[in-house]
């Protein structure tokens, strides 16, 4: 036994910047001596980094964890953990400490800094007990663990947070009460993270935050000069980034991103709804008409790039009306695509305490009103790739085809295309057929 490997298990549920939180806890982990495993069955630690933006996601937590309860019978030595977003509410932590008093700890956010503490738990005699500990959101989050190095997926691509947190308090976002205030990295600490994972043949990094565009807010640092130094590190790679603001995206950030040699020529800029009304009510600090001037000041400027979205269907308060004003600015603008979702009530925000008269039913049919209608505009949009060559990253075999090779395009977008490419490397690839989520493709010496 002395020669024994303590193995650990993370579950994550999310948004990316969770699924980097959990690289780094592995990092973290491995470092402390731990094999990062496959399956909770064969770990003696037991992790879940949970997610608390979506009702749904919650859920699947909640029956996850249960399933947790005959392995915690069968091997009582096993430490189980849940962390994260959930978790730093304290009316939820308070539930899974009712509902699965098997579980060893339960905290917050603030993971890392309480991380020697769990490991402690393992392989200790020490008798289990359920600790609630749910720290400042976000408290931990800065210089103490930059000397840890994330234990990546993946041989071509990374995340790197840049931020965390949020100022902006949207009324049905929960983000800033469990994530905290706006808190960013030093800038060299992620030039160097990103040229160390350039040196390393990583060639896809996406840097993180909840709203990049205030990367540095209060310095005279801010997110252009961060991607202006990562721009110029030398070699071919792309730098993508998510998610920017619609009242913080500046021209100045499109002028710079056109003229740039490696920043991504995909835009994500969540619109969440096209009813000025609507916008009002979310405190998202625009107005239709200058979400819709930003988004064609971007296609004219950066005509190559590829303009993404978030839209919320059925915010307490929304009539049809109000619908229809999306609809028609999905319309106009022309998404390549859009990630859609039905409002999910939020404890805790805002919008949780407004006058809800719409019904589930109805909001299901606005949804699918509204996947209907992007699903015809995403299609053309990838229309008018055709005939044109893209410059794109190999990643491996084809999504659309075993037989073909599959990339990523400075758009953002999946390219399958015929031809020897060694995966890492980056090729030109002309476009002859649009897929309704892909590009097909064949190599040529072109570029676009």
């Amino acid at each position: 036994m002395d020669n024994y490997v303590k193995k650990a298990y993370i579950r994550t549920y999310g948004c990316k910047q969770n699924f980097a939180d959990s690289e780094k806890i592995s990092g973290f982990l491995a470092l402390s001596g731990f094999e990062i495993v496959k399956t909770a069955e064969e770990a003696d630690l037991i992790l879940f980094n949970t997610c608390a933006v979506r009702e749904n996601a919650e859920q699947r937590v909640f029956g996850n964890v249960g399933a947790l309860k005959k392995l915690k019978a069968d091997k009582p030595e096993t430490v189980i953990v849940l962390s994260g977003c959930m978790t730093q509410q304290s009316n939820i932590a308070e539930r899974f400490k009712t509902k699965f008093p098997f579980i060893d700890t339960i905290i917050g956010t603030d993971i890392l800094s309480r991380l020697p503490e769990i490991i402690a738990k393992v392989g200790s005699n020490e008798r289990k007990s359920t600790v609630i500990n749910i720290g400042e959101a976000g408290g931990s989050y800065g210089d103490s663990h930059e000397g840890v190095k994330p234990l990546r997926e993946g041989l071509y691509t990374a995340n790197v947070p840049i931020m965390n947190g949020c100022d902006n308090f949207c009324t049905y976002c929960v983000v800033p009460l469990v994530r905290g205030r706006e808190v960013s990295r030093r800038p060299e600490n992620i030039v160097a993270e990103v040229k160390e994972l350039i040196a390393e043949g990583r060639k896809d990094i996406l840097l993180l935050g909840q709203n990049v565009n205030s990367f540095g807010k209060g310095s005279n640092y801010g997110f252009i000069d961060l991607l202006r130094e990562l721009d110029s590190i030398p070699g071919e790679f792309i730098i993508d980034y998510m998610t920017s603001h619609p009242k913080d995206c500046g021209r100045e950030l499109l002028d710079f991103i056109a003229n740039s040699r490696n920043i991504s020529r995909h835009l994500h800029l969540p619109v969440q709804s096209g009813s000025n009304r609507i916008l009002s009510l979310m405190n998202r600090g625009y107005t239709r008409e200058q979400y819709m001037e930003l988004a064609a000041y971007a296609k004219a400027k950066i005509p190559a790039i590829s303009l993404t979205t978030d839209i919320l269907v059925g915010f307490p308060g929304e009539t049809y009306e109000d619908f229809k004003d999306t609809l028609d600015l999905v319309e106009k603008i022309g998404f390549d695509s859009a990630y859609t979702f039905i409002y999910s009530k939020r404890e805790g925000t805002k919008a949780a305490e407004m006058a809800d008269f719409i019904s589930a039913d109805e909001k299901s049919a606005w949804f699918k009103e509204l996947l209907d209608l992007q699903g015809r505009i995403g299609e053309r949009s990838y229309e008018r790739y055709i005939g044109k060559t893209l410059r794109v990253l190999c990643l491996g075999q084809g999504r659309s085809d075993p037989q073909l090779q599959t990339g990523k395009s400075r758009q953002g977008i999946i390219v399958d295309f015929s031809g020897a490419v060694k995966a890492g490397e980056f090729a030109d690839v002309r476009v002859t057929r649009a897929l309704p989520w892909a590009l097909v493709g064949e190599l040529t010496v072109d570029s676009f």
